[in-house]
């Protein structure tokens, strides 16, 4: 014998249809994080901080670094952004 799980319609009507800041929820964070993370690795290339406030901090940000995770930052909020247009 085996069970079923509820259907959609079953379940919103039981717990209610209303999610935690909306059914897209992932998305909007992706596209957050994606955008942030673009962002700040290119801010820290392009203007980077005026005095050290440490002395470990680097001159610079390390450039290949900072280059490949603005591009994943940038690819992941095109992708979410996608998603959320599509979907």
């Amino acid at each position: 014998m085996t069970t079923a799980l509820p259907s959609r319609a079953l379940a919103d009507r039981r717990y209610g249809s209303d999610v935690f800041l909306g059914e897209d929820l992932l998305g909007f964070l992706v596209l957050a994080l994606g955008g942030a993370m673009a962002v700040g690795n290119v801010l820290a290339l392009v203007r980077p901080p005026a005095t050290k406030q440490d002395e470990d901090d680097l001159d610079r940000a390390p450039v290949v670094r900072s280059v490949v995770f603005a591009v994943v930052g940038t690819i992941a909020a095109v992708w979410a952004l996608a998603s959320l247009l599509t979907g």
